[in-house]
């Protein structure tokens, strides 16, 4: 029976735990104090004893790319070498940190932060192929704005190395392992999505550019530990009729595997950025903060725009339920498939159920992963790791209310009061404290 306090190995790299932050947006940026907010938010998950750290989605391009306000860009050398001064943070309490490397393509705030549009006017979003016809039908009626540039065979050579050239300079910096940010909607997904890829070339064959990412990580960076999510569109609306199945995720995770991926994240999605990324309840209190109504509609071009969204956010909320462990079942079957360690994220809020996953006291008695990761619990507990490493349970009530400001560019915070006050209450009874857990 494997706990929750066992050391796991990925592609080399020994972790104290199976416990793992999972990567969500820090909304550092780049500017002047950008290391120091990373710093702030990634150390206390280390002190607080998780064994690795997920830095959220960061960009591999100069320009573009960014799905929401204050991502930040790893494509300068001088930029990442300082933070250096994170993983010295991370690596002093004994945890592990990996860096996540994404583009949006298609999903970037070009597409759908009207703001944005106006202040970047001539920025066009990176594309697979020709938009589908859904996402053009959404521009014509001004829903949205497409203005793609479809992506050449040498252009997609030179994006796969400027991902090898960011984990390379990540590396030099300190970070432990490499995450490539694969699903939910981003230009990775796009690349291996049949809904969005329709190339003639050999990228036609999305695990392709996975593979050229391969090869130029490990040109840049060696062999530091490379991971990846393995997304399947089995959420997709019932109008798209060509997406990633189950089946078709599990051989791309076998592949991956064969190419040389030494850890691998299955998750279920959508085509779309909706609800399927976060699930639970509709986030009322965030919609209804009076101190966000003009960013909103800034966003979304206007407050009926905004109201809009809110509505399609309300019913979307009631189909994506939270179901703890929703990509368990997933992961089993990748795990069936594979000899490497196998992460599930998705919905997991209660040590018992971190327990179940890892052990096989669900399902069908098989193991659903070998590491078990949660995120926005610790927009509510940065030092959430103590308490799930004693055999307690995290506070998020999955009310969403942290994820929806984030378009104006708010920083991911628990915004529900209960919530807030119990963690008030428990930081003076000191419950953070590592040595009240069983990791130490």
């Amino acid at each position: 029976m494997t706990e929750l306090t066992e050391p796991l190995e990925i592609g080399g790299c020994t972790l104290p735990n199976r416990l793992y932050r999972a990567p969500v947006l820090e909304c550092a940026g780049n500017g002047e104090g950008a290391v120091d907010t990373l710093v702030s938010e990634l150390k206390p998950t280390a002190e607080s004893g998780v064994g690795l750290v997920f830095q959220g989605a960061s960009v591999v391009t100069p320009e573009g790319g960014c799905a929401a306000p204050n991502m930040t860009r790893v494509h300068d050398p001088g930029f990442v070498a300082r933070l250096e001064q994170l993983t010295d943070a991370i690596h002093a309490h004994e945890g592990k940190i990996f860096l996540q490397l994404a583009h949006g393509g298609l999903r970037s705030m070009a597409t759908w932060h009207a703001g944005y549009r106006a202040r970047n006017p001539d920025e066009r979003q990176l594309a697979v192929s020709r938009s589908p016809w859904q996402l053009r039908v959404l521009d014509r009626l001004g829903l949205i704005s497409l203005t793609p540039h479809v992506l050449s065979t040498a252009e997609v050579r030179d994006l796969a190395e400027q991902f090898g050239r960011a984990a390379g300079y990540a590396v030099d910096a300190g970070y432990d392992g490499i995450h490539l940010s694969a699903a939910n909607m981003s230009l990775v997904q796009q690349f291996l999505s049949p809904f969005y890829n329709r190339r003639d070339d050999e990228f036609a064959d999305g695990v392709r550019f996975l593979e050229a990412v391969h090869d130029a990580v490990r040109e840049h960076a060696g062999d530091v530990p490379l991971v990846t999510k393995v997304p399947a569109e089995t959420v997709a609306p019932s109008f798209v009729r060509r997406h990633i199945s189950m089946d078709e995720a599990v051989d791309t995770a076998k592949r991956l595997v064969d190419i040389g991926y030494d850890a691998l994240v299955p998750v279920e999605v959508s085509t779309f950025w909706d609800m399927s990324i976060v699930r639970g309840a509709y986030p009322d209190r965030a919609w209804a903060a009076a101190e966000l109504q003009d960013d909103y509609a800034a966003a979304f071009g206007g407050r009926w725009r905004a109201r809009a969204v809110a509505l399609l956010n309300r019913l979307q909320a009631r189909r994506f339920d939270r179901e703890p462990g929703w990509n368990a079942a997933f992961c089993r079957r990748v795990g069936d498939r594979v000899d490497v360690p196998v992460l599930l994220e998705g919905g997991l809020r209660t040590r018992a159920d971190c327990d179940r996953c890892l052990s096989g006291d669900s399902g069908d008695g098989e193991p659903a992963a070998d590491m078990v990761g949660m995120a926005r619990p610790f927009y509510a507990e940065p030092r959430l790791g103590a308490r799930l490493l004693a055999g307690e349970d995290a506070l998020c009530a999955s009310c969403n209310n942290c994820t929806i400001p984030q378009v104006t560019g708010e920083p991911g915070r628990c915004r529900t009061p209960s919530v807030v006050r119990a963690k008030g209450r428990l930081e003076r009874d000191g419950a953070y404290e590592r040595n009240n857990s069983d990791g130490e």
